[in-house]
């Protein structure tokens, strides 16, 4: 019988075990960047020392709030506790919600880990029902991207502006990127803007303060209609509060809300085929063509430099200059690029030049013949052939060049040349200049004894240089930290003297990074992305810890160009600089 009751007993317990649920719910599981999530953490029986996850990857705007509610329906009850969060995603990709934890009459209970997909901005946000009422205020600021052209040919320059909107009503603290459109299918290139300069203007009929935040121009690269990915942003208001000071003035509070402008479609007209030249070579705009020599009369074996030259506007890092032509009695050398070109708002402006060296090898008339080049000008809407003139250079004999080679050819036909006195190609020579091949030993030679007894000489030196070392009381690790040290405020130096201007002082602090990753790991500015500097920084040694500080320190310079940071911010991220730097370079 006891035995029974025993089995009851346990039966029970893991019956009434095996009813405590504690689960996590969100409220969607893809969202975009300008959305929030709701996630909820419910359990059916009262616990204890509720942890909930880190949210990595997401921005908390509200929570935990907490409800609980129990019930008693035909005799039995029920209950219902659950903590509740708002959160903001800071990144596209995949993100994971990590897992919970509470205890329940001493057993530690885990969620379930969820997964969010987070794509770029959504046109038409859906807000969540329970978002707080000062987030469904904020309707006094618009993000917008303007665009110039949204039917252009293939590879014409249009730009796109974003441009952020603010009634006279509401107040702006500070505001920060997001989320970046990656223009696919584009050429881009942004135009730096210097200082923001608020304007006035209007939006939707109705009076506001405007500032172009920045300015893209693009080259599509693709026929068809392409979409142009929203830019995302973080803005600060100041947002009115039911509290009140003791004047009976109102109070303020900042809340962080994001914002987004609209996903952009463009229709890329492809090129005409009818009459398009041969010599077309992808170039669209407007352009001048030119090609000129330096001198026309020269003599044998002399240089002379023909310049090739591109003038005017369009795509013009995207196209190369026809290639220059000689005569066969002259030899041209590869051509020196001399590019000019700079990105203003009307597109890629400036000149390309190839300036080759050319030598003439015979003395006579040289023709340097046209060259023809061919663009496409999207305002006509028609191919444009550009021909440079045939050149003449008169080549005259050389008289200081005085070893002339005659020679006759199978119908006694005689002819000459001549031969420079440093030829590039020299004539078989006759006569040999052998060496031997037993050399000389080293050993015990007058060189062997010098470095020998070099070395003698300087050992007294080396004794007095040690204790002097050891008399400061330094070990071997703290002179590699004294290094290492040193080392750090070398390429931090720039950064230092420019603390008090945050713009100057992010971009000497990202230079001093960059510079110190060229030193250390050996690779270019083009490779330099965070996952390939995490995992070069890992490989050579570096730790995990490190390795996070030092992609921070280049996250805050990002986010410098866009939002000034305070002076606080900047001694901070100076001073975690130097110790990342000089931490890294010890490992390494």
């Amino acid at each position: 019988m006891k035995k029974l009751i025993y089995i009851l007993i346990f039966i029970s317990c893991a019956f009434s075990q095996a009813q405590v649920q504690f689960t996590a719910e969100v409220s969607r599981e893809k969202l975009g960047m300008n959305e929030r999530l709701r996630v909820e953490f419910s359990m059916n029986k009262d616990g204890d020392n509720f942890i909930p996850p880190s949210f990595e990857g997401f921005r908390k705007i509200a929570g935990p709030n907490q409800s609980v509610s129990q019930s008693w329906i035909n005799g039995k009850s029920s209950f219902q506790k659950s903590y509740t969060f708002f959160l903001q995603p800071l990144k596209r990709g995949k993100l994971t919600v990590g897992q919970a934890e509470v205890t329940i009459d001493g057993q530690v209970y885990k969620t379930s880990p969820q997964t969010i997909e987070v794509t770029a901005a959504v046109d038409n946000p859906s807000e969540t029902a329970d978002a707080t009422p000062q987030s469904k205020a904020l309707d006094g600021i618009h993000l917008v991207a303007e665009i110039s052209d949204t039917s252009p040919y293939l590879n014409e320059g249009i730009y796109v502006v974003y441009r952020l909107y603010v009634s006279p009503s509401t107040d702006i603290r500070n505001w920060r990127a997001l989320d970046n459109p990656k223009y696919e299918n584009f050429w881009s290139q942004s135009i730096d803007v210097k200082q923001l300069e608020v304007k006035n203007g209007e939006f939707a009929g109705k009076p506001y303060r405007y500032v172009e935040l920045r300015k893209t121009i693009l080259y599509p690269q693709k026929t068809g209609k392409l979409k142009i990915e929203p830019l995302t942003l973080s803005i600060g208001v100041e947002v009115p509060t039911n509290r009140r000071d003791l004047f009976g003035r109102r109070l303020y509070e900042t809340v962080d809300k994001t914002y987004s402008a609209q996903t952009r479609t463009i229709d890329v007209k492809p090129l005409p085929q009818e009459n398009k030249p041969a010599s077309f070579t992808g170039a669209v705009g407007k352009f001048d063509f030119d090609v000129s020599v330096d001198k026309n009369k020269l003599k044998a074996m002399e240089s002379l430099q023909a310049e090739v030259k591109l003038s005017g506007e369009g795509n013009m890092s995207l196209f190369e200059l026809p290639a220059l032509k000689a005569p066969n009695n002259t030899e041209i050398f590869e051509p020196e690029k001399q590019d000019n070109i700079r990105t203003t708002a009307n597109g890629m402006v400036g000149t390309k030049r190839n300036v080759y060296t050319l030598v003439p090898q015979q003395a006579g008339k040289q023709v340097l013949p046209s060259l023809e080049f061919s663009y496409f000008d999207p305002s006509q809407k028609k191919y444009v052939t550009l021909n440079s003139s045939n050149i003449s250079i008169e080549v005259e004999p050389n008289a200081s060049l005085t070893n002339t080679i005659s020679n006759s050819d199978s119908t006694g036909n005689n002819y000459s040349f001549i031969k420079p006195p440093d030829a590039q190609f020299s004539f078989i020579k006759l006569e040999t200049n052998l060496t031997p091949i037993e050399k000389k030993r080293f050993f015990k030679s007058t060189v062997f004894w010098a470095i020998s007894l070099s070395a003698l000489a300087l050992f007294p030196f080396f004794i007095v240089f040690k204790k002097v070392q050891n008399r400061e009381g330094l070990s071997e690790s703290d002179r590699n930290r004294k290094k290492a040290n040193k080392l750090a405020k070398k390429f931090l130096s720039e950064a230092k003297s420019n603390q008090n201007d945050s713009k100057a002082f992010y971009l000497s602090l990202e230079r001093a990074l960059h510079n110190y990753l060229k030193a250390k790991l050996r690779i270019t500015t083009s490779e330099m992305s965070k996952e390939k500097i995490e995992e070069l920084l890992l490989k050579k040694g570096a730790k995990q810890d490190d390795v996070n500080a030092f992609l921070e320190l280049l996250k805050n310079c990002e986010i410098a160009r866009y939002s000034p940071l305070t002076q606080s911010e900047i001694d901070k991220d100076y001073q975690q600089a130097k110790t990342t730097l000089a931490q890294l370079d010890r490992n390494l």
